[in-house]
């Protein structure tokens, strides 16, 4: 996990309310993360390892349906947490050694905390660097984020930069081939990673890339798919891109 810095929001975000089993265990599993409170059935708290110092209050499943969204399926436990602090991309790139093959994934106005989520969830199953992301263009942590990410919220290193221009050009001064993904590139995925660091630069579902972060790519690419479909959702390309990076020889 990389270094976390004092946040220069601290204080500014609401509190998040996590739910279900995985996102909330990996909370309390999570040295860096600050669990308030937690509400739970008595059987689900019997099932989490829950520190002596985070109060719990055992409520009923219709009691903790009232204090998820409607459709959250909640498994009988909620958690109200802090969010984490920021971590810096400077401290996240000087802690990757020249070595590091590990990718590092960019998304460029990617909002829907469902998707983000699972970009996280992939980002984890494929040993990503971390994730970037705008500060204002990107979900907050939430509790569908991490419900998305399955835990991985707690374990991936998640940037949140002001301007993506200059943060590419940072990614790129520390060693990171940047390649931006998007169906009207002529060169597939595999033909332009090569074997050295690479950046994974993904748009936004339907409107990609916007122009200026395409400039700041080295290189384009698209995923080679049959054209019985136009795209993949976002989240799905960076699952095959970082598979891609992690098979490559």
């Amino acid at each position: 996990m990389a270094k976390r810095g004092r946040s220069p929001r601290e204080g500014s975000r609401d509190r998040p309310r996590f739910w279900g089993r995985h996102a909330v265990s990996a909370a309390l599993a999570n040295p860096h993360r600050n669990v308030r409170k937690l509400w739970a059935t008595r059987e689900a708290a019997a099932a989490l390892d829950v520190p002596d110092n985070v109060p719990v209050t055992f409520a009923d499943v219709a009691d903790l349906g009232r204090m998820v969204p409607s459709d959250a399926p909640h498994q009988g436990v909620v958690a109200e947490v802090d969010p984490l602090e920021d971590i810096w991309l400077g401290d996240l790139l000087a802690e990757a050694g020249e070595d590091d093959r590990r990718p590092l994934v960019v998304l460029d106005q990617v909002t829907d905390p469902h998707n983000v989520g699972a970009i996280l969830r992939s980002a984890a199953a494929f040993d990503a660097l971390g994730i970037v992301t705008q500060d204002r263009h990107a979900p907050p942590e939430s509790g569908t984020v991490a419900r998305s990410a399955s835990g991985a919220l707690e374990t991936v290193p998640w940037v949140r930069v002001v301007n993506l221009a200059r943060a590419l050009d940072e990614i790129a001064e520390a060693g990171f081939w940047r390649i931006g993904l998007t169906g009207h590139a002529e060169r597939t995925l595999a033909e332009t990673m090569g074997t050295g660091r690479v950046c994974l630069v993904l748009g936004a579902e339907g409107e990609g890339m916007r122009q200026n972060t395409e400039a700041h790519c080295d290189e384009l690419a698209r995923l080679p798919i049959s054209d019985r479909v136009e795209s993949l959702n976002v989240s799905n390309a960076a699952a095959i891109a970082l598979y891609a990076a992690a098979v490559r020889g």
